[in-house]
């Protein structure tokens, strides 16, 4: 049986990681590179990981889009900051019968693509630890697993379909532990619980997740943000038990010392996810009648922040 093949937008921390798992399990996978394109050219495409490292010397790789066939699958990997790229990137890689797995943090960002390409669109929440530390070097420290679930136009729960199924099916067949969900909007939501008070506070306070959970302030801190957030999703129809909270601070816990990803742009003078993180959940919460007042402020120092970047980043 044929394997599906994937084109991979985006061969950073996630994308390089989860694409070359797939590569070393015999999928056809193209991968889109810029800036990095003669170094994986020269050298091929590094991942250093706890599952094995990889080195990849005969990696598809692609400097247009242009010249890359159409692939069964589009995983895109790129940065909400970048998506302003996808109208011209996704229609020739997708064609006709494509799917897409958007593997990014936020919210709404399937419907940005579903307006693209049509509701072929899956969302894919990455819960791991991995670093893109050199060109064409990927760095997985940590974590790894993927919960994955179908996109709906009309915002509801698409419980498990053939479709997800199957794109599930070959990640497991790279070794990528994955998590099948029924109901993707709330998965959304689950992940923010971690990604607004870690990222965001990261951040801010130039810190690294272990010092903030072993901190009682920043803790509490958090404590209080995850509760925001589980208010507003309750607003839009989905229900994050209250013991969650704990599942997100024990699994922090246990998670080795890291830098997320917002702290490492801001500190790289990158374009901050300040929108897709915060600035989204916080319209549509307060669309739903719910104010954040934590959130919010997590949101205006970021954006300071974000504004004060190098020009010429």
């Amino acid at each position: 049986m044929t394997k599906r093949s994937y084109a991979i937008l985006g061969t950073g921390a996630i994308g390089g990681l989860y694409g070359a798992r797939l590569h070393a399990a015999g999928f056809p996978v193209r991968f889109l590179l810029h800036r990095d394109y003669d170094h994986v050219r020269e050298h091929g495409l590094r991942v250093d990981s706890i599952w094995g490292d990889l080195h990849l010397r005969d990696a598809e790789i692609y400097r247009d889009v242009a010249q890359m066939p159409p692939s069964d699958v589009t995983i895109v990997a790129l940065k909400t900051t970048q998506n302003e790229q996808l109208a011209e990137l996704l229609p020739p890689l997708v064609g006709d019968r494509g799917f897409v797995l958007v593997l990014q943090n936020g919210l709404g960002v399937e419907d940005e693509i579903a307006r693209m390409i049509g509701d072929r669109v899956l969302g894919g929440l990455c819960f791991t630890c991995s670093n893109k530390i050199a060109p064409g070097h990927i760095h997985h420290l940590d974590e790894g697993k993927i919960a994955i679930g179908d996109f709906r136009p009309d915002g509801q729960p698409s419980g498990i379909t053939d479709r997800l199924d199957a794109i599930a099916t070959d990640l497991e067949t790279a070794g990528i532990p994955i998590d099948r969900q029924a109901d993707l909007i709330l998965a959304r939501w689950k992940k923010l619980m971690w990604n607004i008070p870690f990222n965001g506070l990261s951040a801010i306070l130039n810190a690294k997740t272990d010092a903030l959970v072993s901190d009682s302030a920043t803790r509490t801190l958090a404590i209080a943000l995850m509760q925001e957030i589980r208010t507003a999703a309750a607003a839009v129809d989905r229900q994050i038990p209250a013991d969650f909270i704990d599942t997100m601070l024990a699994a922090t816990d246990a998670m080795r010392p890291y830098l997320t990803s917002m702290k490492l742009d801001l500190d790289c003078d990158r374009p901050l996810e300040v929108e897709a993180i915060f600035g989204h959940p916080l319209r549509v919460a307060a669309a739903a009648g719910v104010t954040m007042p934590q959130t919010t402020t997590l949101y205006h120092q970021l954006k300071f922040l974000d504004a004060r970047r190098l020009p010429s980043s």
